[in-house]
């Protein structure tokens, strides 16, 4: 990935924040039957390995389990928040007009080693975690308990989980660093009033505060 110095973030804490914040990933292998990209969420656990662990569960029915070897590297990549940003939301543009259109984000790419985990107390461990993580925000949160046990167990044996050790971690937050505070400080502001608080509310977390 691209990362201009301005735009970088390396701090692994702040990396297994954003992660976890937004664990839907994408993940990319190179198999036996060449690239492929995988869609799932991941459970973070920070204090496993050095940069931690990923671990997730696949369809049995999808052939990624089965197209990679145990140790085969990996890329999951996460995102938290994309917008387009136009040049009229820039208070310089009505002074000169050197201004283009743009499109701000951040992202998290996660590299490791790949394990595939055909084991059904690693599987049940995985959906466990993973519910109580998720329902907890729930004003009555579902458990795996409360479906009959033989449902469950079948459910179990119909997927295959993956456990990924991350080796290098990297991140990009494209948030306007490179700009002027007063323009970043009006796109950041554009994209709250047209309810896109993700990449605004970021975009205003960075900028400088307003001269007093």
């Amino acid at each position: 990935m691209y990362v201009p110095a301005h735009f970088e973030e390396s701090r692994p804490e702040a990396l297994h924040d954003l992660i976890a914040q937004n664990p839907f990933g994408s993940l990319v292998t190179h198999g036996k039957n060449g690239l492929d990209a995988n869609h799932i969420p991941f459970l973070l656990l920070p204090e496993e390995g050095k940069l931690g662990t990923l671990h997730a569960h696949v369809a049995r029915a999808n052939p990624v389990w089965q197209d990679v070897a145990n140790g085969d590297e990996v890329l999951v990549i996460f995102r938290a928040g994309d917008a387009y940003i136009s040049p009229t939301w820039y208070p310089s543009k009505q002074e000169h007009h050197k201004h283009v259109p743009t499109w701000n984000y951040r992202v998290a790419h996660a590299h490791g080693r790949i394990t595939v985990r055909d084991d059904e107390r690693f599987v049940r461990g995985v959906v466990a975690r993973l519910t109580r993580t998720h329902e907890a925000v729930q004003p009555a949160p579902w458990k795996m308990s409360d479906a009959p046990a033989g449902y469950v167990d079948d459910l179990l044996k119909m997927i295959v989980g993956l456990e990924i050790e991350i080796t290098a971690l990297e991140g990009k937050l494209k948030l306007g660093q490179n700009r002027e505070a007063r323009d970043a400080r009006g796109a950041g502001e554009a994209l709250q009033a047209r309810g896109e608080h993700v990449i605004g509310d970021a975009m205003l977390a960075v900028v400088p505060a307003k001269p007093a």
